[in-house]
C-alpha cells in the first residue's frame, strides 16, 4: 500500500466517520446522558462492530451477503429491528429523580451492556457492510498480501472513528447542564430514541442495487 493510497483512505474514512448515522446518534445520546468518560465503553463497542464489518467486507463475505437476496434481507431486517428496539427502549426509559432538580438522573447501564449496545449498533448495520464492500477494494493492492493491508485500513478507520465519536460525545456532554430537569431528560430520550427508530426504519428501504451500482 502506497502512502498516497493510505492518505486517500484517511480522507474517505474521515468523511464516513463524520457522516451522521446510528453510531453518531448513539455517541451523542450516551454522551449527553452519562458523560464522555462513561460513553467510552459504548464507543469501544462501536469499534468492535466496525472491525467485524471490515473483516466481513475484507473476507468477501459482504459480497456474498449482497449477492444473496435472502441473506441481505435477513441482515437488513435484524439491523433495522435492533435500532428500532434500541430507540423505543430509550424513548420509554424511566428517569429517576432524587431530592431537588439537580438530582435528576438516568440509570447507568453496566459496562458490558454499553459495549454490547455499541457493538450491535455497528455490526448489524447493513449500510456499513454495503459501503465497505464498495470502498475497501479501491484501496487494496491485489498483488500484495491481504492481511497486512486490512490491518492498516482497520487500524486507521478505528482511530479516526474513535476521535470522531468521542468528539460527538463531548459536544453532547457539554449540554448536560441544560438537561437537569426530569422533563428535559424525557425530551432528550424521545429525541434520540426517535432518531434511532427513524434510522432503523430507513434501513428497511436499503436496496442491494445501491451496493451493486
Amino acid at each position: 500500500m502506497t502512502f498516497t493510497t493510505w492518505i486517500t483512505f484517511v480522507i474517505a474514512a474521515c468523511i464516513i466517520a463524520v457522516s451522521p448515522g446510528s453510531g453518531a446518534v448513539l455517541s451523542m445520546s450516551h454522551g449527553l446522558s452519562y458523560g464522555v468518560k462513561r460513553t467510552t465503553a459504548t464507543i469501544f463497542g462501536l469499534q468492535l462492530g466496525l472491525l467485524l464489518v471490515l473483516a466481513i467486507a475484507g473476507a468477501g463475505v459482504g459480497s456474498l451477503l449482497i449477492a444473496s437476496e435472502f441473506a441481505f434481507s435477513v441482515v437488513k431486517t435484524v439491523g433495522a429491528l435492533y435500532l428500532i428496539w434500541l430507540g423505543f427502549s430509550q424513548w420509554r426509559a424511566k428517569v429517576a429523580a432524587g431530592e431537588g432538580v439537580h438530582a435528576t438522573h438516568q440509570a447507568l447501564p453496566a459496562f458490558r451492556k454499553r459495549v454490547m449496545i455499541g457493538f450491535l449498533t455497528n455490526s448489524t448495520n447493513p449500510k456499513g457492510i454495503i459501503f465497505m464492500v464498495a470502498v475497501l477494494p479501491q484501496f487494496i493492492n491485489q498483488h500484495a498480501p491481504l492481511l497486512p493491508q486490512l490491518a492498516i485500513l482497520a487500524a486507521t478507520m478505528c482511530v479516526i472513528d474513535l476521535v470522531v465519536m468521542h468528539s460527538y460525545a463531548f459536544l453532547a456532554s457539554s449540554m448536560q447542564r441544560f438537561f437537569r430537569q426530569q422533563s428535559a431528560i424525557k425530551m432528550q430520550n424521545r429525541v434520540f430514541g426517535g432518531l434511532l427508530m427513524f434510522i432503523g426504519g430507513a434501513l428497511f428501504f436499503v436496496k442491494r442495487g445501491a451496493a451493486q451500482a
